[in-house]
């Protein structure tokens, strides 16, 4: 039976609700604010009550501690990403206009500080760092390259803070990188066609990359046809397979699927596609693929709201995925928000959290009258029979709050989840799926005393 493992962001999310997973916790003396278990949360914005930065707050007792500054990583810090050796946060400030300041930086997680930082030269929604935690790579797909469209990844020393490389690929939009760190997998939004004398110039969504021959062979990456709208991959834990999410008709192509990518050839080879309702995110545990989407035809969103008493007219769904037989294991729908989905994680007790962007949300009018519906983008999945959640065994609970949900992170030996959901930061019990009652703030449950700003997204770095 072929091993699996869940790559890079998902591996660590499961891995934070094992005691002792990965090594013990850093002692309070290692670090500068003298927290043992600390969370990163990048607060994207400056106000005469707040400092834009990355906010650190005790993950263990849910307190930010008095006198602790945010540690700078440009104007409007958001999305994160931990090293594998945990050493460094990495963190893209920007947004998609003209005015962004487009700053990646590297942030020591030891000393709280700037360890580096460059400016790219566009727009990033997807980075990932090599396994042995030296290397970045970070797609931009507006990128300006002479003598062709505009796309490219660039490649970034996470030591030095200093641009290594660049790999022109047009439009090239997501990365996934396999457990050896010999592979990178670049997906873009556009079939796109490679430059240069000694490039295969067929047309394709997915190119794959050596990192060993950038700056060395004249062509880096390799296209390979055959695939549909794809934007993310996950390897097996022996590297010889990639899975791939192809998102199809949510992203303007003809079929959503799971399609294996045979990694074992010299040139990878695709093989049959198992189409899903939707997919654009998922989570593997075992040989169990968690796959979140939007269904559409027509170029709209098709799913009806069925179950789930809402003013909705369109929901997504969450489909569950077995790698060996790959096809459908679930029976039944299971409707979750709709919208895009990029956020997924496991928290205690089998709550599946997923996340998703620009869904239909309630919201309701002022003063509003006891049951008035409130929904944002949030869902939360009872996978395991023994769990004590709200949602019934193989239920769905879609908590009363507004906004896109851009962050989710269990915390370690603890029963709840931290949520980043418009902006604002709560603590979810994922033995109830609602905000956690807070005994230094009763009057707020699921709120960090203290925590003042508009958030983005929210990281642990200690386990």
């Amino acid at each position: 039976m072929r091993k699996y493992l869940i790559s890079g962001f998902l591996l660590l999310s499961v891995c934070a609700l094992l005691p002792g997973c990965g090594g013990s916790s850093s002692s309070t003396s290692t670090h500068t604010s003298g927290i043992a278990n600390r969370a990163f949360i990048s607060n994207s914005v400056s106000s005469p009550t707040s400092v834009a930065g990355l906010v650190i707050v005790n993950a263990q007792t849910d307190v930010r501690p008095p006198g602790v500054a945010p540690i700078s990583a440009g104007n409007t810090p958001g999305m994160m990403v931990v090293t594998p050796n945990r050493a460094y946060t990495l963190v893209f400030s920007g947004t998609n206009t003209q005015s962004s300041d487009n700053q990646f930086t590297i942030v020591n997680n030891t000393g709280e500080t700037t360890a580096g930082h460059v400016a790219l030269p566009g727009y990033t929604e997807s980075f990932v760092a090599s396994p042995d935690s030296s290397t970045a790579y970070v797609a931009v797909p507006t990128a300006t390259v002479e003598g062709q469209s505009p796309g490219n990844i660039e490649v970034v020393g996470v030591s030095t803070g200093a641009f290594t490389g660049e790999i022109d690929i047009p439009s090239v939009h997501y990365l996934a990188i396999n457990n050896g760190g010999n592979r990178l997998l670049a997906f873009t939004d556009v079939p796109a066609s490679l430059y240069g004398q000694s490039c295969d110039q067929t047309p394709a969504f997915v190119f794959v990359v050596t990192p060993s021959d950038v700056g060395v062979t004249p062509c880096p990456a390799t296209p390979i046809p055959g695939f549909d709208y794809p934007v993310q991959a996950y390897f097996s834990s022996d590297d010889t397979t990639a899975y791939v999410l192809n998102c199809g008709p949510e992203c303007g192509g003809m079929t959503a699927s799971v399609q294996p990518l045979d990694m074992t050839t010299p040139i990878p080879t695709p093989g049959t596609a198992a189409p899903v309702p939707a997919a654009t995110e998922a989570l593997i545990i075992g040989s169990t693929m968690y796959l979140a989407g939007t269904p559409y035809s027509g170029g709209a969103p098709s799913q009806p709201c069925t179950g789930q008493t809402t003013a909705a007219k369109t929901c997504g769904l969450l489909t569950i995925f077995d790698l060996d037989s790959m096809s459908i294991v679930n029976t039944s729908p299971i409707v979750i928000t709709d919208g895009y989905h990029n956020r997924i994680a496991m928290g205690p007790n089998g709550q599946l959290f997923i996340g998703a962007r620009t869904c239909t949300e309630i919201v309701p009018p002022l003063n509003p009258p006891p049951g008035t519906e409130v929904r944002g983008c949030l869902s939360i999945y009872n996978s395991s029979s023994a769990a004590v959640g709200s949602a019934a065994p193989g239920g769905v609970v879609i908590p009363p709050a507004n906004g896109d949900a851009t962050g989710i992170q269990p915390i370690s030996q603890r029963t709840v989840v931290y949520v980043v959901q418009g902006g604002s930061l709560s603590v979810y019990d994922a033995t109830i799926d609602a905000l956690e009652y807070n005994p230094n703030d009763p009057n707020n449950p699921g709120q960090i005393f203290g925590l003042i700003g508009d958030f983005v997204d929210v990281k642990t770095v200690d386990f």
